[in-house]
């Protein structure tokens, strides 16, 4: 028996937006989320940290099943940065083998949802096992042409603009580009992000009121959603208020008048 043909991407949109009561126009296509909360939800329990990352593991896959529902081009998901290597060596060991354990296991969700994956972040320092599932799954999942996932794993905005940069100086050196050809769209085509669309809404959950050294040079004009809610309790309805608050900003771009997208 054939699968039931999936919805594209514009019939989840208009779906959405007659659902939520919003103009399609105003669903964002890239939604960014900083995934804060983990820890204090266990500790909240009484519990040890690791079962608020698995919790929050959990609170992923609910989260990007609806997002492929909602009809959203790309979804971005800070999940570890260059700094937690700063976190206890048990900590981090656990996390390394949840990563892998993900890697593994979302692969027939992804499939299910035609969703794609890519990395963004850099390879040193993970084990090489993880690194082996993360390029597996991106792999299986390069042909998929529905939403894509951006998983931000071993990743720091800073040290992308530094990546960037030396690419862009060895092209120089190499004769490859003159100076004068760098510009906004020339570091743009040289981030981790270069295949992605800049996000639109950047969701914070744990009422944490900073970037914490993400996306940096994509979230320039994007709009910004904070809530209390840790991540482990985030759920499909709060992407709903997200993107509901998202409908009633006015979107300038440094202009006077709202910017069309």
């Amino acid at each position: 028996m054939e699968s039931k043909p999936q919805p594209s991407i514009k019939e989840n949109r208009i779906a959405t937006a007659k659902r939520l009561g919003i103009a399609e126009e105003k669903i964002p296509r890239h939604i960014a989320i900083i995934m804060d909360g983990n820890g204090r939800w266990a500790t909240n329990r009484g519990l040890p940290r690791f079962h608020g990352h698995r919790q929050g593991a959990r609170a992923i896959e609910k989260v990007i099943d609806h997002c492929v529902d909602v009809g959203l081009e790309c979804v971005t998901l800070y999940s570890f940065s260059l700094q937690n290597w700063k976190r206890p060596k048990l900590e981090i060991a656990f996390l390394m083998k949840l990563y892998i354990r993900y890697l593994v296991g979302i692969r027939k969700t992804l499939k299910e949802h035609n969703v794609r994956l890519v990395h963004l972040g850099r390879t040193a320092k993970l084990p090489p096992k993880l690194v082996r599932e993360l390029n597996k799954t991106i792999e299986i999942t390069s042909e998929y042409t529905g939403m894509v996932l951006a998983l931000a794993l071993n990743y720091g905005s800073r040290e992308e603009i530094v990546d960037a940069t030396k690419k862009i100086c060895r092209d120089c050196a190499d004769g490859k580009m003159d100076i004068e050809q760098i510009d906004e769209q020339c570091i743009s085509e040289n981030l981790y992000s270069a295949t992605l669309p800049e996000p639109d809404l950047l969701i914070r959950t744990s009422n944490e009121n900073r970037l914490s050294n993400f996306l940096l040079w994509q979230l320039s004009y994007a709009e910004f959603y904070v809530t209390e809610t840790l991540w482990p309790d985030f759920s499909p309805e709060d992407i709903d208020k997200a993107i509901i608050e998202y409908s009633k900003r006015s979107r300038r771009m440094g202009d006077i008048k709202p910017a069309v997208i």
